[in-house]
């Protein structure tokens, strides 16, 4: 292996019901190693969200919060123009929402057809160069 994975550990747990949330609550912490935030720190954040929505779902809890816990939290240098002069000067949007179908009950039985985005209104893309590494 050349490199060990950048996100190594994810653990999920549940909240109890209480008076203000009668139905269990699953979270996650994640925790990576080594962190891209240009590029791929956003896709893990949709990914790891996306995984416990799923689990929760065949889990019968509700879906309450993904943590996540950066080692090598990094930038690129050919990433901090595009970084700075797009990405940072943008007004975020609304997060979008995600529905999962319903007859969904086993976690390998997900298909592609299975998700919808709602709300989703993504900025014009950000040309960012993905920085190759030949071990």
């Amino acid at each position: 292996m050349a490199l060990p994975p950048c996100h190594m550990m994810c653990q999920f747990y549940v909240t109890l019901p209480d008076e203000d949330h009668p139905k269990p609550r699953l979270s996650a912490i994640l925790y990576q190693r080594s962190a891209d935030l240009g590029l791929g720190l956003p896709f893990n954040i949709t990914s790891y969200a996306l995984l416990v929505h799923m689990i929760a779902q065949v889990t019968k809890t509700e879906p309450f919060e993904l943590v996540i816990q950066l080692g090598d939290a990094h930038v690129y240098s050919n990433h901090i123009e595009p970084l700075s002069e797009i990405q940072l000067t943008r007004t975020p949007n609304p997060f979008p929402k995600i529905k999962l179908s319903p007859s969904v009950t086993n976690i390998n039985h997900f298909k592609f057809e299975d998700f919808q985005t709602l709300d989703y209104s993504p900025h014009p893309r950000v040309d960012i160069p993905i920085l190759s590494i030949i071990s």
